[in-house]
């Protein structure tokens, strides 16, 4: 690979890197003191992906020791927005459910930024991110396959 085309991918991952950043703080902005990205992004996940996975499921999705997950669905747990059950299939471990309470939460959140995405779609036209869309779910597809071989 020549040095302009592995520069054009580099950009392309430091600005999905930047916009994830500006996201991020707008994000906990908008989000109940006490509550960060990380906390959000899980009742995402559960709701987006599939609810019930273990805390050690959750960890390897999100690339993060299973420690810090436990840390972040006992922030959870203690706010009443998920719950932690037996697992039926290993009496060892447990799974992790979305409470109402955490659904509402996330509807909130995502309640809190229409402004912010009002704004956006004033210089960002919707057909423009509706074009993108698919062209980011395949890079985040490719990326999220290659993650589990390679890192």
């Amino acid at each position: 690979m020549d040095e302009k085309t592995a520069g054009t991918f580099f950009s392309l991952f430091n600005e999905i890197g930047i916009i994830n950043q500006i996201g991020t703080t707008f994000l906990e902005a908008r989000l109940p003191d006490g509550l960060i990205a990380p906390h959000f992004s899980v009742l995402n996940h559960l709701i987006r992906v599939q609810d019930g996975q273990t805390p050690i499921r959750l960890a390897q999705a999100f690339q993060v020791p299973k420690n810090s997950m436990t840390h972040t669905l006992a922030g959870l747990e203690r706010r009443g927005l998920v719950q932690m059950r037996p697992n039926p299939d290993d009496a060892r471990s447990k799974q992790v459910w979305i409470t109402p309470a955490g659904r509402d939460l996330r509807v909130r959140t995502i309640a809190n930024m229409i402004p912010l995405f009002e704004e956006f779609e004033q210089t960002i036209a919707l057909d423009r991110v509706t074009e993108l869309l698919p062209r980011l779910r395949e890079i985040r597809e490719f990326v999220d396959e290659l993650r589990d071989h390679r890192t």
